[in-house]
């Protein structure tokens, strides 16, 4: 390739790059900010969080395999690629403490909340009109004067992946919808979903009658009777037998049946969400759980967050958005397969259609939720039998589809805890080490290029201009890589990009050795340089290549600090290799161009150029 092409991608790479860093990225602030990379709980200090684990049935705390188990979950939600630099630990024997750089109150908001994860199937839905069941307009001259259901007014996701096949003969996939099969013997229409009430025990008995004693005799016997929600569409005013409902604490609505909790207008999200954390984790019976606005009954689970594998973000290339990939394990797999087969495949008298369409303009198939402790995340229209890989589609962005796949793959706690406080922490090092950290970096460059200008003279430019190029490099990795990832530099990364100057200078040496060497077997400096680079360049890609190999084997066996050293480390070695390619041998042919080049006392290359072709013979 030309030189003059080379140093253009080079280029163009800058721009790319800092275009991200200013304008992209979430970049947000003034120019000055948006320069600014994340920096790590050592350096700027941040925010912890506690979380007590709830006691268990006994009166016991969580056995010690559980919350050191909470506690792996517990990281990877805050710190999935391992280089957020968070930290998370156990304390006593049932507390766990969250700390986290900078402000990250949203960040430490959720890590802790989600019990379990259940996916259950949509069976009926309804608006959360509490607020007009409390409050009915004073004249209403038509049934139009309630209001509607907001959650019918957009689309839900979409599930789609690899589906059953329509025959033994074929199968279709690709997210295509499977035909329904004909009825046969072998095939039998699926049948409804059933459970049978969960009993109540005394101590349930004791609190209902506690609320049936709070609401009124006759409240409670009307919210019994109740089989449906109230229609408050044909008459605002059907609610003010339930207003007494509206003045339930959480715990008190999580004492009420099921279709209770569903069916009494007055009874809110709000006050649903404040139910005890748990409360609808039975996996063998129906619940009720919300989502923007809308109340829904939810089947039994027949799918649980330890059937899953993993869930990732990706971005679709043939539609160019983003989706969010479901692998389950072998078992889980097949409970998905029969999930999405009685979404898909409805038997008659199943109200989930109709439910998806309270939902969903245009729903043309039953809809599962992905239920998160108390919150439905999710609720994705099934768009086949998925008998593979599955995707859930919508309008996501890239941190969107991510915080759902992050939600799915790290949601099953095996305890359940409640947030106890969260605190502004100083930091543990400081400004100063930090300024003492970029001062030892800023020294060493000043040494190597001390060196380099000493030894090879106008050879020492290429040098110093190329760290200069692997420094902005990088910076800009940084910036971009701290918004998009939630890498943290902390003085552990600081020291791993020190280390790097090191990898970078030997390449220097490397390449300039051999072309001294070139220029003894009696070759003119020009075609010196482009006889040196390809014997140069393969000991230049194996050296970085065995850095590289090592800074991956201590970022995954390592934990902490090593893991952030351990990226910083390979990140940068990479980025020398592209400044390596796209910089150095170009510039170094151009200089060879140059008059100055051929100048023993300017080149650097003084002892070479002297030294004649006969007497490296004779030696």
């Amino acid at each position: 390739m030309h030189p003059g092409r080379q140093l253009a991608v080079l280029g163009l790479l800058f721009v790319i790059l800092y275009a991200l860093v200013f304008f992209g990225a979430d970049a947000k602030g003034d120019w000055h900010e948006r320069l600014h990379p994340k920096l790590g709980l050592d350096l700027v200090g941040g925010t912890q969080a506690t979380y007590v684990a709830s006691l268990q049935a006994d009166g016991q705390a969580p056995p010690r395999a559980s919350m050191e188990e909470a506690r792996k979950i517990i990281d990877q939600r805050v710190n999935a690629l391992g280089v957020a630099e968070a930290e998370v630990v156990i304390e006593g024997n049932r507390n766990i403490v969250v700390s986290v750089a900078g402000e990250s109150d949203d960040q430490l908001k959720n890590v802790g909340q989600a019990a379990q994860m259940r996916f259950r199937k949509v069976l009926k839905a309804t608006g959360d009109n509490a607020a007009v069941a409390v409050n009915p307009p004073s004249a209403a001259p038509s049934g139009s004067a309630a209001p509607k259901p907001s959650a019918g007014t957009s689309q839900a996701p979409k599930i789609s992946g690899s589906t059953a096949p329509s025959a033994p003969t074929g199968g279709q996939g690709g997210g295509e919808r499977a035909p329904s099969p004909a009825p046969s013997a072998s095939a039998p229409a699926p049948a409804p979903s059933a459970s049978a009430p969960v009993p109540a025990t005394a101590d349930v008995k004791q609190q209902r009658a506690a609320i049936e004693k709070k609401v009124g005799k006759a409240a409670w016997a009307a919210a019994e009777k109740l089989t449906d929600p109230v229609d408050l569409s044909a008459d605002p005013t059907a609610g003010a037998p339930f207003k007494a409902f509206s003045t339930l604490s959480g715990p008190e609505v999580d004492a009420l049946t099921p279709e209770m909790q569903f069916n009494v207008p007055t009874i809110s999200c709000a006050q649903l969400d404040k139910r005890r954390n748990g409360a609808i984790d039975a996996v063998d019976a129906k619940v009720v759980a919300c989502q923007n606005g809308a109340k829904m009954y939810l089947d039994v689970a027949k799918v649980v967050g330890q059937d899953i594998e993993t869930a990732s973000p990706q971005l679709d290339q043939q539609q160019g958005q983003w989706v969010v990939s479901l692998d389950f394990t072998s078992e889980g797999q097949a409970k998905w397969t029969a999930l999405t087969r009685e979404a898909f495949q409805p038997a008659p008298g199943d109200t989930c259609l109709t439910a998806a369409q309270t939902l969903s303009t245009g729903a043309t198939h039953c809809l599962v939720a992905v239920v998160l402790d108390k919150a439905v995340i999710s609720a994705p229209e099934i768009q086949g039998v998925l008998t593979g890989q599955s995707q859930i589609t919508g309008q996501f962005d890239a941190r969107s589809a991510k915080q759902l796949a992050d939600q799915i793959k790290y949601g099953a706690l095996p305890v359940t805890f409640e947030p106890a406080a969260t605190q502004s922490v100083s930091a543990t090092l400081g400004q100063a080490q930090l300024k003492a950290g970029l001062l030892a970096a800023a020294i060493g460059m000043a040494l190597v290029a001390i060196y380099a200008f000493f030894y090879y003279r106008l050879l020492g430019t290429v040098i110093f201009l190329s760290l200069i190029l692997s420094g902005l490099l990088t910076f800009g990795a940084l910036v971009v890589l701290g918004r998009t990832t939630g890498f943290t530099l902390t003085l552990a990364g600081i020291a791993g990009f020190i280390v790097s100057l090191g990898v970078a200078a030997d390449s220097f040496v490397i390449y300039f050795e051999r072309l001294k060497d070139e220029i003894h077997e009696g070759r003119s400096p020009r075609s010196a340089v482009n006889r040196a680079w390809p014997r140069a360049r393969r000991t230049i890609i194996s050296a970085n290549t065995i850095t590289i190999m090592a800074a991956v084997v201590l970022y995954i066996v390592s934990i902490g600090a090593v893991k952030g050293f351990a990226f910083a480390l390979g990140l940068s070695t990479i980025l020398d290799l592209v400044v390596v390619f796209l910089f150095r041998h170009p510039i170094m042919t151009m200089f060879a161009n140059t008059e100055a080049f051929m100048s023993p006392r300017v080149s650097g290359l003084g002892r070479a150029l002297k030294r004649a072709p006969t007497d490296v013979k004779e030696a």
